[in-house]
């Protein structure tokens, strides 16, 4: 059962160090071969033998999001895409990577947030004020939806109707329908963003797959479903991936945060790249927020050597065949699933349940990915395991429940060192291109595997510390990051409004 998996779950042997070189390069250098895309290699992504750390920006071509580092004339505002203009001078006090001008502390008020990015969706209220010492408060309500299945699966415009009819709900149980409140948009897919308020969507993930919606732009779409309700208006003034917006929350709890990480449904990142790395906008200072979509990582066959008979398995059944290979080893929307065709292997090979499985366990989706958090759970009695078996009519052995802790187990341990080597890949990317011998960096975390699953977050953080041996890396849960991040951005740029308006 295990030897694979775990052969492919441990860092230092899913990324061999060759003699005489560094472990944490070699550990990054999965990561490396993606600075190869369509048969070319971005110049400023190569070195003599393709630095093994860089995740290179021709990966991540048509995907900036927003923000720049840099202290910004109160009177003005970044060129379109966030790039500063010319003469913007980075800001001397090292406080990270918003320009001054993007304080969202002098705008207060009412704005509300919408979280799409995976089977459910969250309309949340968020009140930014002014608190005690010229400090700035933030105070939030929030309501999710369950998504159903037709919505996803059916047209664009079921999809927008549908989250415009939760919009609405939610405004009428606060009573604000007779406000026009400006309104963030967190939406976790990838898309090409062409201004704050207008993205296309270039292709679903998770599950999704509304028709009409790809190449698109998702702003429009929205507000079009808004217009045909009638029943209340909304102000679309932002759209953020939910990295960025994880990332934008954190940051105003700690100056040091220049990543953000969702690991949920799905698994992505954000970093603050060097403005002298980006080829898509001119300039060479400052910083500018980078959305990886690290999700498609192995969709041009650079994973194909880690892919184990189940990862392949789920590929070829899910709604995107050959896409989002890594996201596919690592979110929660699949890791119920392999651990499924893992436990099917077994029964198979009379290793398992007296080589019998139930219906419900040859059922596609049966074995949910919160079995998985409640499996390794388990006191150690076992009778956690046993009733979870149990509902999917199975009479499990005490043997039997310690196979599937044990796969359970395999499956997660490979997904958090998985997803471990990227964000080390990322990190260590960043302190090189600061030429930093120590770099001390804040990470933003949001997503339902890292915070609900008993040991995830614990494996994932020992890997990434030794994958990173020349960081100090500090790990912050985002509370309502995406949706709070979404309505900072909104107030950051119904300031930036009102000032040019001045």
């Amino acid at each position: 059962l295990c030897s694979p998996i775990t052969r492919h779950g441990i860092p230092l042997q899913l990324f061999p160090a060759a003699q005489g070189t560094n472990k944490c390069t070699n550990a990054c250098s999965l990561l490396c071969r993606a600075g190869t895309h369509n048969g070319h290699m971005n110049p400023r992504c190569r070195t003599e033998q393709a630095a093994a750390t860089q995740l290179p920006t021709c990966r991540v071509q048509l995907l900036l999001n927003y923000h720049v580092e840099g202290r910004a004339d109160p009177g003005r505002v970044p060129a379109a895409g966030g790039r500063p203009e010319e003469g913007d001078e980075p800001d001397a006090e090292g406080d990270g990577p918003w320009p001054e001008a993007g304080d969202p502390r002098g705008e207060v008020g009412d704005f509300l947030s919408l979280d799409l990015g995976g089977t459910n969706f969250r309309v949340m209220l968020v009140k930014v004020g002014e608190g005690e010492a010229g400090q700035w408060s933030v105070k939030t309500k929030h309501q999710m939806y369950s998504i159903p299945e037709d919505a996803m699966t059916g047209t664009a415009e079921m999809l927008f109707d549908y989250i415009s009819e939760c919009i609405s709900d939610f405004l009428d149980k606060h009573q604000m329908k007779h406000k026009k409140l400006p309104l963030g948009f967190t939406f976790s897919f990838p898309v090409r963003h062409e201004d704050l308020d207008k993205g296309i969507l270039l292709n679903w993930t998770k599950g999704f797959k509304a028709s009409g919606a790809e190449g698109n732009n998702i702003v429009g779409l929205l507000r079009d479903a808004i217009k045909r309700r009638g029943d209340f208006e909304m102000d679309v003034v932002a759209m953020v991936n939910d990295t960025v917006a994880t990332m934008i929350s954190c940051y105003y709890e700690d100056r040091q945060c220049e990543v953000g990480m969702i690991v949920g449904t799905g698994c992505n990142a954000c970093y603050m790249e060097e403005m002298q790395n980006v080829e898509l906008v001119e300039g060479d200072e400052g910083r500018m927020c980078v959305n990886t979509e690290w999700g498609a990582f192995g969709d041009s066959g650079e994973l194909d050597e880690f892919l184990l008979e189940y990862d392949r398995m789920v590929d070829e059944s899910s709604a995107n065949p050959g896409q989002q290979l890594y996201e596919k080893i690592i979110g929660g929307k699949y890791m119920g699933e392999l651990v499924r065709l893992v436990l099917l292997k077994l029964v198979d090979e009379n290793l398992l349940f007296h080589g019998e499985a139930s219906e419900q366990l040859r059922t596609r989706g049966a074995f949910e990915t919160r079995f998985v958090s409640q499996v390794e759970s388990d006191s150690g009695d076992r009778k956690q395991i046993h009733n979870i078996l149990s509902t999917l009519g199975l009479r499990p052995s005490v043997t039997d429940c310690d196979i599937v802790r044990r796969a359970c187990e395999s499956v997660s341990t490979r997904a958090a060192h998985m997803c471990s080597a990227g964000l080390a890949g990322v990190i260590n990317r960043m302190r090189e291109s600061r030429s930093e011998d120590v770099m001390r960096i804040t990470v933003g975390v949001d997503g339902s595997v890292y915070k609900l699953h008993p040991s995830f977050k614990e494996r994932f953080h020992a890997s990434v510390r030794r994958l990173t041996p020349n960081c100090e890396i500090t790990f912050i849960e985002s509370e309502e990051g995406s949706g709070r991040g979404a309505a900072l951005v909104s107030a950051v740029a119904c300031k930036k409004a009102c000032m040019l308006a001045q």
